[in-house]
């Protein structure tokens, strides 16, 4: 659905061929196992990884892997609250599989433009509390290569949880 979504709204996202290996990713929500995210090297073991999944009763996704900074971002909609930092730079990892890319280069890149393009995916998906993952090229480009809503936060919990408990008594009033 998430995919879905961002090709009918034209999120930036990685393109499903590529010459620098593959992710197949579980199709139905967020990574619960590190064998819910698998890079591969080349097609063949793009090829065992999808059997894998489907034998496992699994929808998964694919996409290239994009060569760039690996940025992870939190938001809260109708909020100003928007927070990203480069996992590579405190070492914080769920699966281990940030530092694929290596160390951040900290490419410049528009926040406001990654801003806008996480809440307008967000909208569409109807989340109010989401994060995600991006990828900065060196360009200052950048594509989104997950997305969920509900993320932990972990990076800046105290102030996610002030931004959200206001939503949420905005919400009940």
């Amino acid at each position: 659905m998430v995919e879905a979504t961002m090709l009918r709204i034209g999120t930036p996202m990685p393109p499903r061929n590529g010459t620098d290996g593959y992710w197949v990713k579980r199709g139905d929500g967020a990574a619960q196992t590190a064998n819910d995210v698998v890079y591969c090297v080349d097609e063949a073991a793009l090829a065992e990884a999808e059997q894998r999944m489907q034998e496992q009763g699994l929808d998964c996704t694919v996409s290239a892997h994009v060569r760039g900074d690996l940025v992870k971002f939190y938001a809260v909609s109708c909020t100003d609250f928007f927070y990203y930092c480069y996992p590579t730079d405190d070492g914080q990892t769920k699966f281990g599989t940030e530092s694929l890319n290596g160390e951040a280069h900290h490419y410049p890149f528009d926040v406001e433009v990654l801003k806008r393009e996480a809440a307008r995916l967000a909208e569409a998906l109807d989340v109010e509390v989401y994060g995600g993952d991006a990828i900065v090229k060196s360009d200052g480009s950048f594509c989104i290569i997950d997305f969920n809503d509900w993320p932990s936060f972990s990076r800046c919990l105290e102030n996610a949880a002030e931004v959200i408990e206001s939503l949420t008594k905005q919400k009940t009033r």
